[in-house]
């Protein structure tokens, strides 16, 4: 079922910027290679290249001279022309890491893009994680007195009456509910770690056992998240995706998202 052509049935916001969209980025944004400054800018513009969330292409004039190593190798890619570069650093090495728009009248013409994983970005001050904050995104955790269970092919993972809903752009309301509403006799620890620019960097995941069967990664928790969700801390949230939550009496359904 769909609203209008390709819009999904959710009951949720969508996020309102599709892919192709450019816009200035107002933050100065910084960019390391272990301790070695790479880029310093105000002059960033945040690009769309898939629908979800954007990515930040750097003004060619504000990377620092020395670190890019021209791999002649041209391309045509989505946004136009283009070269790539290895970025270096005295200690570092990354093939590949920067691609170059510096041919033609396209819209990110003198822009550089980095791949994300290479260096340790930072708006203004604070670090980010895993790609930009959306400016179309808004994240609200709230506390509430809903009643929300939580059941995997008929077991029971948690019941609370004192979840904070978090509430963000694009994606399903999460449950976060107290340890003491869990029952972690069900759940495996997990090495696995997940990064969120709005959220911060996952402090655990678990996996379910479920009637002999385990379902890996289905839940997960932030102990030190970034302060504007901070009522989160140490609480466990589960994919509405993947298992059963009842808010209140009624069963969500398992809308399958781009994260899912």
């Amino acid at each position: 079922m769909s609203i209008g052509s390709d819009q999904p049935v959710t009951d949720y916001p969508q996020m309102a910027a599709a892919r192709g969209r450019i816009e200035p980025a107002p933050r100065r944004v910084r960019g390391f290679l272990g301790e070695q400054l790479i880029f310093d800018t105000t002059a960033a513009r945040y690009v769309w290249e898939v629908p979800y969330y954007p990515q930040y292409y750097i003004p060619i004039r504000d990377v620092r001279p020395g670190f890019l190593q021209d791999e002649n190798h041209p391309q045509r890619v989505q946004f136009g022309p283009s070269r790539t570069f290895t970025v270096v650093s005295d200690t570092q090495k990354h093939a590949s890491a920067a691609r170059v728009f510096d041919d033609g009248d396209g819209p990110v013409a003198g822009l550089v893009r980095f791949e994300w994983a290479a260096l340790t970005w930072f708006e203004e001050d604070e670090p980010i994680y895993g790609h930009p904050r959306n400016p179309y995104s808004r994240v609200d955790a709230l506390r509430s007195h809903r009643h929300v269970t939580v059941e995997l092919d008929g077991v029971l993972l948690a019941d609370t009456t004192s979840p904070v809903l978090l509430f963000e752009t694009g994606l399903p309301t999460r449950y976060y509910i107290d340890r003491t509403d869990v029952a972690f006799v069900h759940l495996e620890p997990s090495d696995t770690q997940t990064l969120c620019p709005y959220k911060g960097v996952t402090s655990g995941y678990w996996s379910v056992r479920a009637n002999g069967e385990v379902h890996a990664d289905l839940a997960w928790t932030y102990n030190t998240p970034l302060p504007a969700v901070a009522p989160i801390a140490n609480m466990v949230a589960f994919y509405n995706e993947k298992l059963d939550i009842t808010v209140d009496g009624e069963r969500l359904a398992r809308v399958k998202t781009q994260f899912s």
